[in-house]
């Protein structure tokens, strides 16, 4: 009966259940001792199985068939009989219970595995795990501290990557700090590595702080000869600072701009010409009595996105409050430049190329000639980018979930801890996701 029992609790390897008594209709009191009845002193390595003491030792773990348990651990103190050890008495060790530990390794286990995987507050762990006896429940820095020892187990060295995917995150809101010379301002960020090759499975790489090419430059250094010459493509957002990093540390490998952020630029420029039409026609921003403002969203959405009923109303839009035609054009360059990105044949990102800069020296307005210049000027990036069919959606969709992880904890202090919280929630969720 002690050994089914010890099964049924899963400790038949290094523990046998010597009493079990019910202390109500949901509470259980289980006494347990190590099978083996001989230790190797620590100092010596003299075996012995003289006891000295056998005390009780109040031990949480994990609740069994929805039932709390009253664990104790009758922990064997022995003598060690060699005259010229230091060591009087130890007690027995056991890889199930650290030594100095008032939880079960398996506790530890799922209480990180649950934080990381559930991207869940530590504070909300600690609780669904506190009901059990003896104490009130498992502090913040207990449940903290398992994570912490299991992240070091899960997040392995980055491996080498053919394409690296770079971007930032905000790490915390803008604060004001007084130092020495004074009030400064701290506007801290992360930067995101993530394997953005779609051939196989996405990584997330790692993290460092901030959002120059000192902090680019810096990871990449870190990293073994072997990653940093697999890469081929670094893909990125158009960050001249990023960019000047990337050269310094693989100037071998190519810079791609993904196209997401250039259509986002796209975006921009139509609102800013919207705006400024506003402004110049009524001397005030636009107000639900002027349909251009209305349908404010129709100009950023895709024309091949557009219903036949949102097409008509974006074209009755722009006949009827679009006198200079600026937002029209506006709204055409932008569909331009949606085209140009779409193509990945040469010839036809040629003729694309000089229809974008046909149609930006037509419009002849501040906002088209600006995103023209940078357009030309991240050229051989953006070529890179639809020649060899790159991207950075898997950095963007990596920053969902580092901003879903700052979400639920309400924010971070500890830039470390922050790091090691993201780095582990996509270590358990993406190792799960390939798996299956």
């Amino acid at each position: 009966m002690v050994d089914s029992t010890s099964v049924l609790f899963g400790l038949e390897d290094d523990f046998v259940v010597i009493s079990l008594e019910r202390l109500s209709s949901s509470d259980l009191r289980v006494v347990i001792e190590q099978r083996d009845r001989e230790a190797p002193c620590p100092a010596c390595g003299v075996f012995t199985s003289r006891v000295k003491e056998r005390p009780l030792v109040p031990v949480k773990d994990l609740a069994a068939c929805g039932q709390v348990i009253e664990l104790w651990w009758r922990k064997r103190r022995l003598v060690c009989p060699e005259a010229l050890c230091g060591t009087g008495s130890f007690t027995q060790q056991s890889e199930a219970i650290p030594t100095r530990a008032r939880l079960t390794s398996r506790l530890r286990e799922v209480i990180a595995t649950e934080i990381a995987s559930g991207n869940r507050a530590v504070e909300e762990v600690a609780r669904t795990h506190g009901v059990s006896w003896p104490t009130s429940g498992v502090s913040w820095p207990t449940a903290h501290r398992a994570l912490v020892a299991a992240a070091a187990r899960w997040l392995p060295a980055p491996e080498p990557v053919r394409v690296l995917g770079i971007d930032e995150t905000r790490a915390r809101s803008v604060r004001w700090v007084l130092a020495e010379a004074g009030w400064r301002r701290t506007d801290p960020w992360l930067t995101s590595f993530v394997d953005a090759d779609t051939t196989g499975p996405g990584r997330m790489l790692g993290l460092a702080p901030g959002r120059s090419g000192a902090c680019v430059k810096d990871w990449i250094n870190e990293q073994s000869s072997a990653c940093r010459d697999a890469i081929e493509v670094v893909v990125i957002d158009t960050s001249a600072p990023y960019a000047s990093g990337v050269r310094s540390a693989v100037p071998d490998a190519k810079i791609a701009v993904d196209r997401w952020h250039l259509v986002a630029l796209a975006n921009t420029m139509v609102t800013e010409v919207r705006q400024r039409v506003t402004r110049e026609r009524y001397g005030r921003r636009g107000t639900t009595k002027e349909r251009v403002w209305v349908n404010r969203h129709l100009l950023l959405t895709g024309y091949e996105h557009l219903s036949v009923k949102q097409r008509a109303r974006l074209k009755a839009t722009l006949a009827g409050e679009d006198p200079t035609n600026e937002i029209g054009a506006a709204w055409g360059f932008k569909e331009r430049l949606r085209l140009l990105l779409a193509e990945t044949d040469e010839h036809q990102i040629r003729h694309r190329l000089y229809e974008f800069y046909r149609d930006a020296a037509q419009a002849d307005t501040p906002e088209p000639t600006r995103l023209a210049t940078t357009i030309e000027t991240w050229w051989p990036a953006i070529h890179v980018a639809l020649t060899m069919k790159v991207t950075n959606a898997r950095t963007e969709g990596f920053n969902r979930v580092i901003k879903n992880t700052k979400r639920v904890a309400c924010g971070f202090r500890n830039l470390e801890n922050y790091q090691r919280r993201i780095l582990s929630t996509i270590a358990l969720t993406r190792a799960r996701r390939d798996a299956a």
